[in-house]
């Protein structure tokens, strides 16, 4: 899939990038690799340091990006945090916010993260049962070196930001690959 704009929820600014892109493919044998780019003046982003790679909550208080995965015609939905320090997290939603966290090795979305030149780029590869007709919702939260956090995704819901909202699931990966 070609690099698609994440859109700043307007209650939140953030002076400091010009855009976020991303990109989501499935891999051959399953799952999923996930690419961020962020652009702009990255030396005023609060960027968490790295750290050994394993699971942690909390990460969307910070800068972080996360990818939402549901299939079409269900109510549950997956949710993965990962943050450039090398961290991440996997949620299980049963419906709307109802879930758990998945505190399981296997998986771990071998983070990489690249850093220079006015940009950070953040990939992974995600773990994923061979499931048709994915619909995905891409976000990211960046906090700047002031605290400010903005949120960012491919469609915000009305109101304040909420990555979880149903309407912003819009990439169809099965209409993507034909």
């Amino acid at each position: 899939m070609p690099f698609v704009a994440l859109e700043r929820h307007p209650d939140a600014a953030c002076d400091a990038l010009r855009g976020i892109e991303a990109s989501v493919t499935r891999n051959v044998g399953g799952g999923l690799s996930v690419d961020y780019r962020l652009d702009g003046d990255i030396e005023r982003l609060r960027i968490p340091a790295p750290r050994p790679a394993r699971v942690a909550e909390r990460l969307w208080q910070h800068t972080c990006c996360e990818l939402f995965i549901a299939r079409r015609g269900a109510s549950g939905y997956r949710e993965f945090n990962l943050s450039p320090s090398g961290e991440w997290a996997a949620y299980d939603f049963t419906r709307y916010r109802e879930g758990h966290l998945l505190d399981d090795a296997a998986l771990a979305p071998g983070i990489v993260v690249r850093n220079g030149q006015g940009k950070l780029e953040l990939s992974a590869s995600i773990a994923l049962p061979d499931w048709p007709e994915l619909l995905i919702a891409l976000a990211a939260v960046i906090e700047e070196k002031s605290g400010a956090l903005s949120y960012w995704a491919l469609r915000h819901a009305p109101g304040k930001p909420d990555f979880h909202h149903p309407c912003g699931f819009v990439l169809d990966l099965d209409e993507l690959r034909h």
